[in-house]
C-alpha cells in the first residue's frame, strides 16, 4: 500500500508556514501545545455560537414582517453566516505577549466589542498572569479557495440532507470565482443513509501531490449526520512557485 502524508505538513518550510510559532524546552512543550488546542477550540465555539444566535434572532424578526423582499435578502445572508467562517488560527508567543490572528471568511463576523469580550475571557482562562494577550482578525479576500471554509459549506449541506453529489458540485462550482488550478472533493461514510459505508470522490482541473513545489490547501473535516459521521477531504491547487 502506498505510503500517505499529509500535504501540509510534506510541504513545510517551502511554501507551508507553521500555525504556531513559539519555543519552549522539551520539559514544557506538551503544555504549549495544550494551551493553544484550548485556545482554538475556545474561539472556535464562541464564534459558533454566536452565529447560531444572529440567525435565531434573524428568523424571528422574519416572522414577525409581511414583506417578501426584506425575507428573501435576509435568507442570503443566513446561508454565508450558518458557517462559522473561520479558515485557520494563528499563534505567536513571546516573553510577555501571545498574539492571535483569526482569518474569516466573511465580514461582520466578528465586531469590536465581541473581539474584547473574547479577548477578556481567553485572558482570564487560558494564560498565565504575566503574559498579555492580543487578538486580531483579517478579512479573506476568496473564502471559498480556501479548503476549510469549503468543507464548512458542503456540511452545512449535508447536515439539511441535500444530496451529496449535488453538494460536491456545487462547492466545485464556488471554487470558480477564487480563480484555482485544479480541486477534489472526497466524502466517506454511510452515503445517503445505506447501511454500507463507501468513498465517492469528484476531482476537477489538476491536483499534484507529489509536487513540493505546488501549493495546496488541505483539510479534514467530520460531520454528524442522522445516520452517523461522514469524513471530508479537501485539496485545492492553489499555485506552483
Amino acid at each position: 500500500m502506498a505510503q500517505k502524508i499529509n500535504p501540509l505538513g510534506f510541504r513545510l518550510g517551502t511554501n507551508q508556514e507553521h500555525h504556531s510559532i513559539w519555543f519552549a524546552h522539551r520539559k514544557n512543550y506538551y503544555e504549549g501545545l495544550e494551551e493553544d488546542k484550548k485556545i482554538r477550540d475556545y474561539i472556535q465555539n464562541y464564534v459558533q455560537n454566536y452565529v447560531q444566535n444572529y440567525v435565531k434572532k434573524d428568523i424571528k424578526k422574519d416572522k414577525k414582517k409581511k414583506n417578501v423582499k426584506k425575507k428573501n435578502k435576509k435568507k442570503n445572508v443566513k446561508t454565508s453566516y450558518s458557517q462559522s467562517g473561520i479558515a485557520r488560527i494563528e499563534i505567536k508567543k513571546e516573553m510577555d505577549l501571545i498574539q492571535v490572528r483569526i482569518y474569516l471568511g466573511f465580514q461582520k463576523l466578528l465586531k469590536e466589542s465581541q473581539i474584547t469580550e473574547l479577548q477578556m475571557n481567553l485572558q482570564k482562562k487560558f494564560t498565565q498572569v504575566n503574559k498579555k494577550l492580543n487578538i486580531a482578525t483579517t478579512l479573506i479576500s476568496k473564502p471559498y479557495g480556501n479548503s476549510i471554509i469549503l468543507a464548512q459549506y458542503i456540511a452545512g449541506q449535508l447536515k439539511h440532507r441535500v444530496p451529496f453529489r449535488k453538494a460536491m458540485k456545487k462547492a466545485i462550482e464556488k471554487t470558480k470565482k477564487a480563480n484555482t488550478k485544479g480541486i477534489k472533493v472526497q466524502i466517506a461514510g454511510r452515503l445517503g443513509g445505506k447501511d454500507i459505508a463507501r468513498v465517492e470522490w469528484i476531482r476537477k482541473g489538476r491536483v499534484p501531490l507529489q509536487t513540493i513545489r505546488a501549493k495546496i490547501d488541505y483539510c479534514s473535516y467530520p460531520v454528524r449526520t442522522i445516520y452517523g459521521v461522514l469524513g471530508i477531504k479537501i485539496w485545492i491547487f492553489i499555485d506552483k512557485k
